[in-house]
């Protein structure tokens, strides 16, 4: 193992304290908790740093308690502290404005996507006492659960796909299930008393 390994230079330690404003940063001007790869995707799509300085940063951020960490459906989502705030505040001026500009870019534009990422939830594991899969999926609107689904289907297959239709047609589905429930429409099969 080398020195610098062990002890970086100043130079590396300057541009590690910028990387983790940027984070801190992001973090910030996102305002909803935001997972570990979405993160990493902001980091690498933006040429920003790769994916293992992403990882460090994060890391020694949370370690520092600049970040918090929580574990939401099998993913790492990040919300920044008070702490990690004023962090921020203290060395904002070590972000260019061109850097600064670039993370308001890619929160405009993917806002929504990861909103809609934190606010629906799906996954599925086996359960070994039935012999089958089970699915949960829900749906948040600002930290409000609107619905949630449980179901068992028989194969892993069924419960990839009940999976990804969830996330990619939620308000759709939310939407039909809603009406039917709520409906005071008789169908053809009701008896009448």
């Amino acid at each position: 193992m080398l020195q610098e390994d062990i002890f970086p230079s100043p130079e590396d330690k300057n541009l590690i304290l910028q990387y983790k404003i940027i984070l801190l940063y992001l973090i910030n001007k996102m305002d909803i908790p935001i997972s570990n790869s979405q993160v990493t995707q902001f980091a690498q799509s933006q040429n920003v740093m790769n994916y293992y300085m992403a990882q460090k940063c994060l890391n020694e951020l949370v370690e520092a308690g600049y970040l918090e960490e929580s574990i939401d459906n099998h993913l790492t989502r990040y919300t920044i502290t008070d702490d990690g705030t004023l962090a921020m505040e203290s060395f904002i001026k070590r972000i260019s404005l061109n850097t600064k500009n670039l993370i308001t870019k890619y929160i405009y534009e993917n806002y929504k996507k990861i909103k809609q990422d934190f606010e629906t939830t799906a996954y599925h594991f086996f359960d070994q006492d039935s012999n089958e899969y089970i699915v949960k999926c829900n749906a948040y609107e600002d930290d409000i659960l609107l619905m949630e689904l449980n179901m068992s289907v028989v194969s892993k297959e069924q419960a990839l796909q009940a999976c990804n239709n969830w996330k990619n047609n939620v308000a759709n589905i939310y939407g039909k299930i809603l009406n039917l429930i709520i409906s005071d429409k008789k169908t053809e099969n009701d008896i009448s008393v």
